[in-house]
């Protein structure tokens, strides 16, 4: 297929049926903006079902393709991920969050304003969190959130989440401890049974399903692999402990860069620059679908992957 025909101005945009039904019934405005950005500039956009089939014809189709969630198959393919929560868009060549170009840059608070930054963080806080903190209770817990496979070492993990979870303990061993089971997972018998032995052996351990706002008001730090609850742990400004990739990693304490036992040991302490943090990851390198300058956004981030975009 020559260079032209490659790059030819067509954009096939692969959806779940149900986003499919939101994008017809004019909902979905994400996708409604990258459409009016590429339409500007003389593509054709089309909807297609994010079936199997459909993506394994992509590679071969002329133009170009975005998947929703799903991994790029070929290098005129990117996906289209959430940045945790609305209206905020990632445009991505990896469907992996740790391979994020996010991921890749550093951050210096230094050219974020604190002052922009602590009422940015405030606003969103309140929006996403509703009503104010309140103050901490004395003994205060360590948070522990789980998402699933909780018996498997995964490829993006230092250790298994039991692992991690044993590991928290045999560092604090006398703290308070909040493990938050997934709302959405379904564990099995044998991860339950895991569970309920650690916790039987720990009389310090609560476990529940569910529960992040409170526990992170709560809570001393955040312990996870790399579960959103530790970014949004950082409105609260709560430590976070990661044993796992994640694009969010910059101002938390990597068990891959650091070591089990020193992450853990500097959690308590550890206050790096939440809210300039959160607007850098936020505000400078995401996509903001209700913005006035979103198309703007999309076509810089869309020409930054390479796509011809005139």
């Amino acid at each position: 297929m020559d260079d032209h025909r490659l790059h030819k101005k067509l954009l096939r945009i692969y959806l779940s049926d149900n986003r499919l039904e939101q994008v017809r019934a004019g909902g979905f405005h994400v996708v409604a903006r990258i459409r009016e950005t590429l339409e500007a500039r003389g593509f054709r956009v089309e909807l297609r079902r994010n079936s199997d089939e459909e993506r394994l014809k992509s590679v071969a189709r002329a133009g170009y393709a975005l998947f929703l969630m799903d991994a790029p198959l070929h290098d005129r393919a990117l996906t289209l991920r959430k940045s945790y929560f609305f209206p905020f868009w990632r445009l991505e060549k990896s469907d992996k969050r740790w391979e994020f170009d996010v991921a890749l840059k550093s951050f210096d608070p230094a050219e974020i304003d604190p002052d922009m930054a602590e009422k940015w963080a405030g606003r969103w806080q309140g929006y996403l969190f509703g009503r104010a903190s309140k103050p901490p209770p004395q003994n205060r817990p360590i948070y522990i959130a789980l998402q699933g496979r909780l018996l498997a070492h995964r490829s993006f993990q230092s250790m298994s989440p039991m692992e991690m979870i044993e590991a928290t303990i045999s560092a604090y061993p006398d703290m308070p401890i909040i493990i938050g089971l997934h709302p959405n997972e379904t564990y099995t018998k044998a991860e339950l049974a895991a569970l309920d032995t650690v916790s039987t052996e720990n009389p310090q351990l609560i476990v529940q399903t569910g529960g992040m706002e409170d526990a992170l008001r709560a809570c001393r730090f955040v312990v996870t692999q790399n579960s959103s609850a530790a970014l949004m742990g950082y409105f609260f400004h709560k430590p976070a402990v990661l044993f796992g990739k994640i694009d969010f990693h910059h101002i938390g304490l990597n068990v891959y860069d650091l070591g089990v036992a020193e992450v853990l040991r500097m959690a308590p302490d550890h206050a790096p620059a939440f809210d300039q943090y959160l607007y850098w990851f936020t505000m400078h390198n995401a996509i903001k679908a209700d913005a006035e300058d979103v198309h703007d956004q999309i076509a810089k981030r869309l020409t930054e992957h390479g796509w011809r975009l005139e």
